[in-house]
């Protein structure tokens, strides 16, 4: 059975996602506020957390970090920061993805199946090498792109780009990241750069660039390749 840990200080809102929980055969913890999910995370090593920010005793952030240190279960910030900036700070410390307050319960069950079944997936010894989808097939050992039985000419910025979100498929990568790792620190806030790039990789790779199938936009927070 599938352990969920819920930190959520709102008493209803714990009711309500025990109930949904528990009617899908998730075995539900809960904790009220940062130190008790700690000590709940140490001692019950839950598969997937479900992460309110604005906790009494310590910023959610805190305990994100916290577990993060020593945890991979996925963890999905639950939270009515709304700001972008609120958005990328917990994607960057580590939270696989962020659901807005107020949320409906359809949207987050199937965001927490998801990362289930991410979480679930077996990976092959020494990692995968072949990427498959209906449109294009990706070999990250070779680094060849192949789309229609032709090859896909990617420059070096298009394939690393395109290589940090298939190797994480489904996670929510924020914008700052993708900037760092692709192209360095000075860049950190150039989001237009992602802009070009992303539309650039969407011509070469989606059917139907303007309405993506698996390179997919979260406005304000990032991107994610689904599989």
């Amino acid at each position: 059975m599938t352990t969920v840990l819920v930190v959520e200080d709102d008493p209803q809102l714990v009711r309500a996602l025990r109930i949904n929980l528990q009617a899908r055969k998730f075995e539900v913890k809960a904790a009220s506020d940062g130190a008790g999910a700690l000590r709940l995370a140490a001692t019950v090593k839950p598969d997937v957390i479900l992460l309110d920010l604005g906790l009494p005793d310590m910023d959610g952030l805190a305990v994100l970090k916290g577990v993060r240190d020593w945890s991979r279960a996925p963890i999905l910030v639950l939270s009515a920061r709304q700001t972008s900036e609120e958005k990328v700070r917990a994607l960057d410390a580590g939270a696989d993805d962020y659901v807005t307050k107020p949320f409906s319960m359809d949207e987050l069950l199937a965001r927490l199946r998801a990362a289930v079944r991410r979480r679930e997936t077996p990976e092959p010894p020494g990692g995968t090498d072949l990427v498959t989808t209906d449109g294009f097939t990706v070999d990250l050992v070779a680094k060849k792109v192949r789309r229609d039985g032709r090859d896909v000419r990617l420059t070096p910025t298009e394939w690393h780009l395109l290589e940090i979100l298939i190797t994480h498929p489904g996670r929510l990568i924020s914008q700052r990241r993708l900037l760092l790792e692709v192209w360095g620190p000075t860049y950190a806030d150039k989001t237009n750069y992602l802009r070009v790039y992303m539309a650039q990789l969407r011509r070469k790779l989606e059917a139907d660039p303007a309405h993506p199938r698996y390179l997919i936009t979260e406005p304000g927070m990032g991107y994610r390749f689904e599989g």
